[in-house]
């Protein structure tokens, strides 16, 4: 998607603080933080979100939160916890049209969340 910002993103033609990245997928630092430790997990294939999850493409979102867990544990706050939200349409709050997921973590994260 030429217009996508997480697809220029994946494509180098905007820079990104990255935390991990493979064939597969992309992680970065969010641009602005809501948590000490705030950052995004996307696919780099273009998927608009979840709803678009097919038998095709969903071993995509397996393989996101594995690369989750492994970002994680290496930031050190897989054992205190962490929170994973991904936003889907307008009232969702999706600002962004493609599937990405917020890992926020290294404070307490009240509930509810807005």
């Amino acid at each position: 998607m030429s217009d996508c910002i997480f697809c220029k993103i994946i494509n180098g033609e905007i820079p990104s603080e990255k935390l991990y990245e493979d064939d597969k997928v992309l992680a970065f630092n969010d641009i602005n933080p809501e948590a000490p430790v705030h950052f995004l997990v996307i696919p780099k294939k273009h998927i608009k979100n979840i709803n678009e999850i097919t038998e095709e493409n969903s071993e995509i979102v397996s393989h996101v939160f594995k690369v989750i867990k492994k970002i994680t544990q290496d930031l050190g706050i897989s054992e205190d916890g962490y929170r994973v939200v991904t936003n889907i349409g307008q009232n969702g709050g999706q600002t962004v049209g493609h599937m990405h997921f917020h890992i926020l973590g290294g404070r307490n994260l009240v509930w509810p969340p807005g």
